[in-house]
């Protein structure tokens, strides 16, 4: 039935994951990527508990399609997640943020295929020993947290072929037909895409904030707060007083307290420009208007096919 290893591996008609993004991916999001023939992810990292068993059960109520949840592996309450996941019945788990090994032999008992998040070549062997289903690699372009190594995905993806079989999804940059087909080219097997989705109607994002981003122009983001975990941001007066906390030499210890605690969910979910951490990638200088789900896998979809169609023949 199935010509492409990541459609096969998650009974999906397209090869497009959509990320499972802090104060974005709400069952209104995944449901709507998995109806369109994607996997829709819910993102575990922002939400309590007994939030994440609610979205589960309005999503499986919303889609008759597969679906599934991201998890970092750094969540506080990471063990009643999991527990959760595991009760709930979800067949498809993303991990990331973390050691793959912790928790992927104990999802695979229970029936769960599972994908690993990395962002470099050594992660990725270290992901095949651990014995998952399946690698994202996460170039440097991509939104919200990433890669110590700043490696972008043109160069990520061969890096990450070369020492692993397994279905590749390439992430990072990625909004478009085109891009996609480069990444194939690269030797992904399919997608994981963001920020196309995370300014998607869908999204549980606030309006302010998918206005914002799609206002940004190339090079208005960048990669910052290195000292504690890299993030991308947007413009913003938190990306200013951490751009010069940086400048003046501020350690972790500072950096820390600066970023205090909520500052994603001010900036992402609550629409707050100016205090809020706004997370974005570069591909949102790509994208102009907010439009519904179905409407962007269509795009996406056409320009891939017609994107292979004029590619160039030695």
């Amino acid at each position: 039935m199935y010509m492409n290893r990541i459609a096969s591996l998650f009974d999906i008609e397209y090869p497009v994951i959509q990320g499972g993004m802090v104060w974005c991916s709400g069952w209104r999001l995944a449901a709507a990527v998995s109806n369109a023939g994607g996997l829709g992810l819910l993102g575990a990292g922002s939400m309590h508990p007994e939030t994440l068993r609610e979205h589960i059960r309005k999503c499986r109520a919303a889609t008759d399609r597969p679906f599934g949840v991201n998890v970092p592996l750094m969540y506080p309450q990471i063990d009643e997640i999991m527990q959760i996941i595991m009760d709930e019945g979800v067949k498809i788990v993303f991990t990331s943020a973390g050691n793959p090994k912790t928790w992927t032999a104990r999802l695979k008992d229970h029936g769960i295929t599972v994908a690993h998040v990395v962002s470099s070549s050594r992660f990725a062997a270290k992901c095949e020993a651990a014995g998952v289903d399946a690698i994202v690699a996460e170039g440097f372009e991509a939104g919200g947290h990433n890669g110590r190594e700043e490696t972008t995905t043109l160069c990520l993806i061969p890096a990450v072929r070369r020492v692993t079989d397994l279905p590749l999804m390439a992430a990072g940059g990625i909004a478009t037909g085109e891009g996609m087909l480069a990444a194939m080219a690269l030797g992904a097997d399919g997608v994981q895409i963001g920020t196309l989705f995370a300014l998607a109607e869908e999204s549980s994002a606030h309006e302010a904030f998918k206005l914002h981003c799609l206002a940004l122009d190339e090079g208005d983001t960048k990669l910052l707060l290195k000292k504690l975990s890299p993030t991308r941001l947007a413009a913003g007066a938190f990306r200013t007083a951490v751009e010069e906390a940086e400048a003046a030499g501020a350690d972790a210890e500072t950096m820390s307290r600066l970023l205090g605690k909520g500052r994603a969910k001010k900036g992402i979910f609550e629409g707050d420009l100016e205090e809020g951490e706004l997370e974005i990638g570069q591909a949102s200088a790509l994208l102009s208007d907010i439009r519904p789900v179905a409407e962007i896998m269509d795009d996406l979809i056409r320009g891939y096919r017609r994107a292979a169609d004029k590619s160039y023949k030695l």
